[in-house]
């Protein structure tokens, strides 16, 4: 079982703004290709950095106003935020250790 958090518009003050510690957001759809690609390491980063770094998945498709207020316009797009700012956002499949040096130095 994966320690990820699904965000939606509902939970996302609660989860990512108010958060003790930091977040990473994974804005993904259920037909992207790329997206199936990064979803394993996201899970597995959300089991191996559990307690020190909240991993969140946010659907496209079902949070559309979510990704909009996030400007997402290509996905997978990774959002980190750390005591409830935006610090830093990618985009695209990339390796697990790519994904990883956005949130490694804040743990």
């Amino acid at each position: 079982m994966s320690a990820y958090v699904t965000i939606t518009g509902a939970n996302f003050k609660q989860e990512v703004l108010d958060s003790a510690t930091p977040v990473l957001l994974d804005f993904w759809a259920a037909w992207c290709g790329p997206c199936r690609m990064v979803a394993p390491f996201i899970e597995e980063l959300a089991d191996e950095y559990a307690g020190r770094v909240k991993i969140g998945k946010v659907n496209v498709d079902e949070e559309q106003d979510l990704a909009g207020n996030h400007g997402i316009v290509s996905i997978p797009t990774m959002v980190v935020y750390n005591k409830g700012n935006l610090v830093n956002q990618i985009v695209g499949a990339l390796p697990k250790a790519e994904i990883e040096k956005l949130i490694k130095p804040l743990v």
